[in-house]
């Protein structure tokens, strides 16, 4: 049973993040766990907030939450009877990241679906804050999906690799299975100035290959300096309607979520992303 988590702050953004997984697991049996962590919400009148309203404050902001939620599981419900899928809903008086993370150990969960940005984020960022946080920290695969795309099918993937990951079979195989029902065309790609693989690159790709024999996988070489720029051309030029990547420390996924902007690095993501962690969990 495929456990999805998908944290709302009830945006359009969260919203559209929500039919995304809808029609992405529909062939699945999932549990869909909708929360919302409202502790920001809480304080955000701190300067006009004090200690003896904020049982009360606590109290109507935890009940909005709650009402909220209940509201958007009705909805799903509605639009979306899909019997092979059930719901939870949680409303937290916490932070979303530490939310998050709480509920991905408990539950063991096996990927979050979240929009790139919330309600509240810089428009002009490719990821917004809670979403970076989430990618950063949570010890689970995240699938961002950007304002406004209308769902289709995933039918070409480009998986950017250099091979020196050891990728993990659990994250590998939830790829292959979430992609198996559209018969969706994998394309890894390696962008190198170098010829060849070394052993340990070698052994990678097999163990890849091996994991997602059930998908049709192509491996592909370029022969360029300039991985973020032969990223885009390659997604532009093929029509991939899927990103994947993998995020580990001294990643190139790394550099360019966390140590750099969007902006300035030219990642331009406008298709849904998915950010395998690379993390050591249970199989």
């Amino acid at each position: 049973m495929r456990k999805i988590l998908i944290p709302t702050d009830f945006s359009a953004n969260a919203t559209n993040a929500i039919n995304y997984a809808l029609e992405l697991f529909k062939y699945e049996v999932c549990i869909f766990y909708f929360m919302h962590a409202f502790q920001d919400d809480i304080y955000t009148d701190e300067a006009l907030l004090t200690r003896e309203a904020l049982s009360e404050t606590t109290k109507i902001v935890g009940d909005q939450s709650q009402k909220e939620l209940e509201t958007t599981l009705k909805d799903v419900k509605e639009r979306c009877p899909n019997p092979r899928f059930s719901y939870r809903i949680i409303a937290s008086n916490n932070v979303l990241v530490d939310e998050a993370d709480k509920i991905v150990d408990e539950e063991n969960i096996d990927i979050i679906v979240m929009g790139t940005r919330g309600k509240t984020n810089d428009r002009k960022l490719s990821f917004g804050s809670h979403t970076l946080q989430v990618l950063k920290y949570v010890a689970c695969p995240v699938l961002a999906i950007p304002e406004g795309y209308k769902y289709t099918q995933p039918k070409h993937v480009l998986f950017p690799t250099n091979y020196l990951i050891p990728f993990k079979r659990r994250e590998l195989k939830l790829l292959c299975e979430m992609l198996f029902p559209f018969r969706a065309k994998i394309d890894m790609l390696y962008v190198s100035i170098n010829d060849g693989l070394s052993l340990r690159q070698e052994d990678n790709k097999a163990f890849v290959a091996e994991s997602l024999r059930k998908n049709n996988v192509n491996f592909y070489t370029v022969k360029k300096k300039q991985i973020t720029r032969t990223i885009n051309a390659y997604i532009n030029e093929k029509a991939i309607d899927m990103l994947v990547m993998v995020n580990t420390r001294h990643s190139h996924l790394e550099n360019i979520l966390f140590q750099s902007r969007f902006d300035k690095i030219g990642l331009n993501i406008n298709i849904p992303f998915l950010a395998l962690q690379n993390i050591k969990r249970d199989t």
